[in-house]
C-alpha cells in the first residue's frame, strides 16, 4: 500500500499477508475447476500455489517507489522473477514449472491467466484486503463467486455468463479503489515526496557526501544499478531491505546539513506534506518554472533543488483493458464473448478507456 497509510491509518497490512491470502484463493480456484473437469496435475497446482505465493517477492520497501529511485527502472516484476531463479538453484529446481508459468510460457495459457490476468488470484485478494483494511466499502467484490464461476474454455480462463454482475462489479470496484485509494491525492504526494528524499541522497552519494545510511540502502545509493547490473550481489542486497531502512534513514537526515535531504526527510516524517491541484489538462512548464524560481528565491537553493519541492506528473486509471487477455465470458451456447460487449446494464466499454490526469505538487503558502 505504500504511503497510503497517511490516507488511510488501517492500511498497514503487508505483501506477505496479500501473498498467503493470493494462494488460499489460488487453492480454491484449482479445486473449483478440478470439479468442472479440467485436468490439473498435482505438479502444475503445486507450480500455480508458489507462482502466486512468489509473483510479488521482488516488491522493495514501500511498494512502487524503489523501482524509479534506488534502483533504475527495474521493474518488480523483473526481480521476482530473479528471486524465483535464484530459489530453484536452491530448490533443485523444483519450482522450473512455476517458473515457465510466471513467464507464460506453458501450454497451457489459462494457468498464467489465474497468476497473472485481468480476472487473477492477485486482484481478486488485493482488491478485497485493500477495501477491509481502508474501509473503503466501494472495493469490495465477491472473490468466492467469481472463483466458483471460472471455467477453462480450450485451455482459457472464462467465466460463467450468469456470473455478468459479478464481473462487472469487480472492474467498477477496481476503477473506485483506484480514484479512491491507490492514486489518493495525498497518496501521490507522499509517494513522489519519498521517490525525491531517494533520488536526493543517492545525489549526494554520488557526490562524495556523507549521508547516513543502513549497509543495504547504501549500497544502491553508491551504486546505479539498471537492469542489466542486477546480479546476485544486487539480488541478496536487495532482500535485506525494508520499510525500517528507510525510516530509519529519514530520521537520521533531520539533521543533515544538506536542505533539500533535510526538508523532504521532515515533511514526510511530521505528514506535512505537499498541496497537490490535479486537472484533465497539464500543466505549462512557465508556471512550474515561476514556482521554483520563488522556492529557489526564498530558501535561497538553486532551480536544480527546487525541482524536488516543485514537480508535475501525471496519474493513468484503466479499470479494464479490452484485448486478447480480456475477462472472457462463457454463454450458455458453448460462444466466448469479451464481458465488454456482453453488458446489458452498464457500459464497460467506457471503463476501458484510460483516464488520464495531471498534478502539480509545490510547498503550501506557509512554506
Amino acid at each position: 500500500m505504500g504511503m497510503s497509510y497517511l490516507v488511510y491509518p488501517g492500511a498497514h497490512h503487508t505483501r506477505f499477508q496479500h501473498a498467503l491470502g493470493a494462494m488460499f484463493l489460488m487453492q480454491k480456484a484449482i479445486q473449483v475447476l478440478r470439479l468442472k473437469g479440467v485436468a490439473i496435475s498435482e505438479a502444475e497446482a503445486e507450480a500455480l500455489c508458489i507462482a502466486i505465493l512468489l509473483h510479488d517477492i521482488g516488491h522493495g520497501p514501500f511498494s512502487h517507489a524503489m523501482e524509479h529511485s534506488i534502483v533504475d527502472n527495474v521493474s518488480h516484476e523483473y526481480i521476482s522473477l530473479l528471486f524465483m531463479e535464484e530459489l530453484n538453484l536452491q530448490f533443485n529446481n523444483e519450482l522450473t514449472l512455476a517458473i515457465t508459468i510466471f513467464k507464460n510460457e506453458y501450454h497451457r495459457k489459462f494457468m498464467h491467466q489465474l497468476v497473472s490476468g485481468q480476472l487473477d488470484m492477485d486482484r481478486l485478494d488485493y482488491l478485497r484486503r485493500d477495501s477491509f483494511y481502508t474501509g473503503v466499502q466501494e472495493g469490495t467484490v465477491n472473490s468466492q463467486r467469481l472463483i466458483e464461476m471460472l471455467n477453462v474454455h480450450e485451455d482459457c480462463l472464462v467465466v460463467e455468463e450468469k456470473a455478468v454482475y459479478s464481473v462487472e462489479k469487480f472492474i467498477i470496484a477496481r476503477r473506485f479503489m483506484y480514484w479512491q485509494v491507490y492514486l489518493h491525492k495525498t497518496g501521490i504526494v507522499a509517494e513522489q515526496l519519498l521517490m525525491n528524499l531517494l533520488k536526493r541522497a543517492k545525489e549526494l552519494v554520488q557526490k562524495n557526501v556523507a549521508v547516513p545510511t543502513s549497509n543495504a540502502l547504501s549500497f544502491f545509493l553508491q551504486n546505479t544499478i539498471t537492469q542489466e547490473e542486477f546480479g546476485k550481489n544486487a539480488l541478496d542486497t536487495f532482500a535485506l531491505l525494508d520499510d525500517y531502512d528507510v525510516v530509519s534513514s529519514m530520521k537520521l537526515w533531520l539533521h543533515h546539513e544538506d536542505f533539500v535531504l533535510r526538508s523532504l526527510s521532515e515533511m514526510l516524517l511530521n505528514r506535512d506534506l505537499l498541496k497537490i491541484n490535479i486537472k484533465n489538462k497539464p500543466y505549462t512548464k512557465e508556471k512550474i518554472r515561476k514556482k521554483r524560481e520563488v522556492i529557489a528565491k526564498k530558501y535561497k537553493i538553486t532551480q536544480h533543488e527546487a525541482a524536488f519541492f516543485v514537480f508535475e506528473g501525471e496519474i493513468e486509471n484503466l479499470a479494464y483493458k479490452m484485448d486478447n487477455d480480456g475477462i472472457n465470458l462463457l454463454t450458455k451456447k458453448g460462444k466466448v464473448v469479451d464481458v465488454a460487449r456482453a453488458n446489458d446494464q452498464l457500459n464497460l466499454k467506457a471503463l476501458s478507456k484510460t483516464m488520464v490526469k495531471y498534478y502539480l505538487c509545490f510547498p503550501k503558502p506557509k512554506y
